[in-house]
């Protein structure tokens, strides 16, 4: 056994502690009374860096939530690596669904649950804790490593272009190694070579200028609430096709060979309803469910309200109504154009006797790609079959991570997806978990790629 790989098993007690004390602390993203929170965490991962051995740890400034940086670059002639991942969460909304308050994690069954255990904390923890192990048992490192840990991935990373190009000779590096994603199965790898872009919107529909008597008025003007549901129906024909004009016309339609790709990843459709707990699947005909996940861009309505809210009966007509939608981009769509297309279907689709405002929120992104051959991605997947025993599937992602293309424009350097989460695992959802199974060998994994990253000269621009 090598020297770090007994460390990493004498120390497991104490990483669990400090997971779960990372994992009390709600750096929600999205909600300004968690800001604190947010500046909290942050200090808490920069003081876990200077614990692990890194010596240059500080927290920059963004104009939002700050990143945490760190650096060891002491293995002169060897590649530099930069380790990206995201200290923030989502809202744990609705909370009474969960069966442990969100932020005082439980462990069962070699899980732990909480808020952020998957998505990202545990897995951004293990790289923090290979350096550690590594440093205390080698005295080095085989690679030059940096560190950009954000808080604010959840809401599209709104501060960082204009902070990436403040910065930018800081993060220079020969790779990106993300440590936000998701493993495959609990004995079978994947490598991520794609992620979706992003851009949201919400739609606000007023009409009269206070609530008023349904009795008295109903039938006589036009309900908010009526309006805004023929304004998000009007966006999707019965089929599930996106019927925004333009909606589709940057995208590329998929190759023959990247279409049998995608079918020879093994699928039960049974199996994939059982998990979601619905009777049937639906979606944009002409395409499998791999290919509407992964490479078919998306339009969803994520929450929708107005009028009255509680127990009982109120009859009014509500004076507005408002929803929040998203959209899932694919390569070649550019998230401002989508936005103003829909923009401009809404007042298309608005009925007489209301009006509609849209406004587009700042979490934007570009959808991302790396070649499936890049040097990264060959070491990772060695790495991956060594220690699972079977070849990783090269698969997309339907989620987005802003800061790939951001890395690959500004500096020039692609990403490679390196973490440990199931999707199984409820991110964004009530009960998120994460399987201390997948922590401990994540943690074996980070020294494994890291000694392989050492052989390789710093071509990863290929």
């Amino acid at each position: 056994m090598l020297q770090y790989e007994n460390y990493l098993q004498t120390h497991q007690s104490r990483f669990l502690s400090e997971l779960l004390d990372f994992l009390r602390i709600p750096s929600v993203s999205a909600l300004s009374e968690h800001a604190a929170d947010v500046q909290q965490t942050a200090d808490w991962v920069a003081e876990r860096m200077k614990a692990a051995g890194i010596p240059d740890v500080c927290c920059l400034p963004t104009g939002g939530a700050p990143v945490v940086y760190g650096e060891w670059l002491q293995a002169p002639g060897k590649p530099t690596i930069l380790i990206y991942g995201h200290y923030d969460v989502q809202p744990v909304d609705p909370v009474e669904l969960w069966t442990d308050p969100p932020f005082e994690p439980v462990v069962r069954h070699d899980k732990v649950y909480a808020r952020g255990a998957s998505d990202d904390k545990g897995n951004m923890l293990i790289p923090i804790i290979t350096v550690e192990a590594m440093l205390a048992t080698e005295g080095t490192l085989p690679v030059n490593l940096k560190f950009f840990f954000e808080g604010e991935e959840e809401i599209g990373s709104p501060h960082l272009m204009e902070f990436m190009q403040k910065y930018s000779q800081k993060f220079v590096c020969d790779l990106v190694v993300s440590a936000d994603g998701v493993q495959w199965g609990e004995d079978q790898p994947r490598l991520l070579i794609g992620f979706k872009g992003l851009c949201a919107l919400q739609i606000d529909v007023f009409g009269p200028e206070t609530d008023l008597h349904s009795g008295i008025y109903g039938g006589t003007i036009q309900n908010p609430i009526h309006a805004l549901v023929h304004i998000l129906n009007s966006m999707h024909n019965p089929s599930g096709r996106i019927e925004v004009e333009g909606f589709y016309g940057g995208v590329v339609s998929l190759t023959e060979t990247e279409r049998n790709q995608m079918a020879a990843i093994p699928y039960d459709g049974s199996d994939y309803k059982a998990k979601l707990g619905v009777t049937e699947l639906f979606g944009e005909p002409g395409y499998t469910t791999w290919e509407r996940a992964w490479v078919r861009p998306t339009l969803e309505v994520n929450g929708i309200w107005g009028g009255f809210q509680e127990e009982g009966v109120k009859t009014v007509i509500p004076k507005e109504a408002h929803a929040k939608i998203t959209c899932r981009l694919v390569p070649d769509q550019d998230p401002c154009d989508i936005i103003k297309r829909i923009i401009n279907h809404v007042e298309a689709h608005t009925p007489i006797g209301v009006k509609a405002v849209v406004h587009s929120e700042p979490s934007t992104a570009s959808a991302y790609f790396i070649p499936q051959d890049h040097p990264g991605n060959q070491i990772a997947y060695d790495t991956l079959e060594a220690l699972y025993g079977k070849p990783p599937y090269y698969t997309r992602l339907g989620g987005t991570l802003p800061m790939c293309n951001l890395f690959l424009d500004i500096l020039g350097v692609y990403t490679v997806t390196f973490a440990f989460g199931l999707e199984d695992e409820k991110p964004h959802a009530p009960d998120e978990f994460f399987r201390l199974r997948s922590f401990r060998r994540g943690q074996l994994a980070y020294c494994k790629l890291l000694e392989r990253l050492s052989q390789q000269d710093n071509s990863y621009d290929e």
